[in-house]
């Protein structure tokens, strides 16, 4: 990408940022998206191109460390059962139900294998809390619903690249499928993730106090955000969940033993600056890239496969509160609506779907990036009327 459109490109970013006064009737990340789609329709912009190196290895590692380390660690403990089910046996279950309505919906007309359903359903399973946690907790005043949404979406990105792992190995021919060996693969990788992000962590908490200068202090939590995320991949564990794991680990030794009052206040300005930052270039770059998958001609199976991905999502959900008394009690049938509908498909499916590339496949390419697409804008853009709904009777 040349410098030039890089310049135009944060121009426009900060600009709707600025804008965006309420923050809550259309999200940011929808603006950008749509202005994205109109971009990719100039010349100048035509040969930019997103791929899943960049999400992956660059703007990734940024936004699961700011989310884990704002992340309240008393919100954690409170929610860390629905919170564990859901991103991981429920996220399982996601994939497998979807994968079979997905082929059993597609195979007549497209003769889409199972195989080629379960790796489209791998893709979709993964949710995105940037466009709707600030919403939910303006429109609906839902806390513990904010909550859950955003702890979910932190650990079942984890989850989620596992499943894509294993069954784009066997799409492509490179490993077959094994109970045993995927389970050990799945408890290595986000275990030793875990583990190695939360030593990390730990350590850096301490490096902390050997100095007393804020800008030192804040490049540490540079090298911890993306050091966590490299060296777990290189030693083949879930670097997703080692930057989640290190981002908690230092909030939770921030509020035990840092004594440093401006290193959360230092640390909130530099990464309230690159959040912003990241999201411009993520959200226009989606929008760019989209319409090189467009096809009009998908467009009643896009929405078809849409309203499938929902559907599962709302059975997953309620299967999983039914398991214990507490949330059948917390979560009633309009939580179970909001937590359904939160569930947008985001960066990490479009990283996840731009890792494939294979000849013939182009059609699984625009269904499955049409339905991100609506996804990211229909549930964005609804969410605030439909929680303001749901529980209007609250604001009173």
């Amino acid at each position: 990408m040349e410098p030039i459109q890089i310049l135009i490109l944060l121009v426009i970013g900060y600009s709707v940022f600025i804008m965006d006064r309420k923050k809550k009737n259309i999200p940011v990340p929808v603006v950008l998206l749509l202005i994205g789609i109109g971009l990719s329709f100039l010349p100048f912009f035509t040969e930019v191109k997103l791929t899943k190196e960049i999400i992956f290895y660059w703007f990734l590692p940024a936004l699961l460390f700011i989310s884990a380390y704002q992340f309240p660690i008393k919100d954690l403990k409170k929610h860390v059962g629905i919170i564990s089910i859901l991103s991981t046996v429920g996220i399982v279950l996601t994939t497998l139900l979807m994968s079979l309505l997905f082929y059993y919906s597609l195979q007549p007309l497209f003769s889409i294998s199972y195989l080629e359903a379960l790796l489209m359903a791998t893709i979709l399973t993964p949710t995105d809390p940037v466009s709707v946690v600030s919403i939910l907790k303006q429109s609906s005043n839902q806390q513990d619903i904010a909550d859950v949404v955003e702890g979910e979406s932190m650990i079942n990105d984890g989850t989620s690249i596992v499943l894509f792992t294993v069954v784009a190995g066997m799409y492509f021919g490179e490993r077959t499928f094994s109970a045993t060996s995927f389970t050990w693969e799945f408890l290595w990788v986000s275990i030793g993730g875990a583990l190695i992000g939360g030593v990390l962590g730990w350590l850096v908490s301490k490096a902390i106090h050997f100095t007393t200068d804020s800008n030192y202090q804040v490049m540490l939590s540079i090298i911890l955000a993306y050091g966590s995320f490299y060296i777990g991949e290189e030693m083949g564990v879930s670097g997703v969940l080692a930057t989640v794991a290190s981002g908690i680990m230092l909030s939770y030794e921030y509020g035990r033993t840092i004594k440093e009052n401006h290193f959360r206040n230092d640390l909130d300005r530099f990464w309230g600056v690159i959040e912003p930052t990241i999201l411009t270039f993520l959200f226009l770059l989606i929008g760019i890239e989209f319409t090189k998958y467009l096809s009009f001609s998908l467009v009643g199976w896009i929405f078809l496969l849409f309203i499938l991905s929902l559907i599962v999502r709302y059975v997953i959900i309620i299967g999983v509160v039914k398991l214990r008394k507490s949330w059948r009690r917390n979560y009633g049938w309009k939580e179970v609506l909001i937590l359904t509908w939160s569930g947008i498909k985001g960066t990490m499916s479009i990283a996840l779907l731009l890792g494939i590339e294979k000849q013939g496949t182009e059609y699984l390419h625009s269904l499955t990036f049409g339905v991100i697409m609506l996804s990211l804008l229909i549930q964005s853009i609804a969410i605030y009327p439909f929680s303001s709904y749901l529980f209007k009777e609250k604001d009173f």
